[in-house]
């Protein structure tokens, strides 16, 4: 586990110094996004999917974030298919964060439901806000391909848990959804 874990932060780092030699801050912004690909999804991986105090919270982030990045889109963006697809994220994801909170404090009522991103899921909101006005549907729908595989992998991997079988319960029901999005994410994805 810690070799994993210290394989995708290393990895990170990599992409990170190799964006701060560049000069476009769209360039930056991309490279810092794939940075977080890979510690996302072994975080997912490897503690959210086995443990109720690493999938309360990063759960709750994921929600958080997307809930965010569909605010941003409806704002900036002007291709109406992304816009109907942040519309639907966020309804989604308002409507699961909503039903996961109660579970939670039932299920694990020590561990805390954090109040804001985390630093690598603001850095995301970061370089959405920063993002040209060209780069902005590529960026947003970049991050929603990644945001919602790691989602998958997190809730798939709770979705059997014994310890917390109502959250497990959660973790089944809004799997649909999440590959409603991912699938919408990556049809937009191939059209752009």
């Amino acid at each position: 586990m810690n070799f994993v874990l210290r394989g995708a932060l290393a990895a990170s780092a990599a992409l990170a110094v190799a964006a701060c030699g560049q000069q476009e801050p769209d360039a930056v912004g991309s490279a810092q996004d794939a940075a977080s690909v890979p510690v996302g999804q072994t975080s997912a991986t490897v503690m959210g999917s086995n443990m109720v105090s690493a999938y309360v919270p990063n759960a709750a982030m994921g929600d958080m974030y997307e809930i965010q990045a569909a605010d941003i889109a409806l704002e900036r963006s002007q291709n109406a298919q992304i816009r109907e697809l942040a519309q639907m994220i966020k309804a989604d994801h308002t409507a699961a964060s909503a039903a996961m909170k109660p579970l939670a404090a039932q299920a694990a009522p020590d561990v805390e439901i954090p109040a804001e991103l985390d630093q690598r899921r603001q850095g995301l909101i970061d370089n959405l806000r920063s993002a040209s006005a060209e780069a902005f549907d590529r960026t947003w729908i970049d991050q929603q391909v990644a945001a919602h595989q790691e989602a998958l992998t997190l809730h798939r991997g709770f979705s059997d848990n014994t310890d917390a079988p109502a959250l497990a319960e959660h973790a089944r029901t809004v799997t649909p959804k999440i590959e409603a999005h991912l699938q919408g994410a990556e049809r937009l994805q191939s059209a752009l």
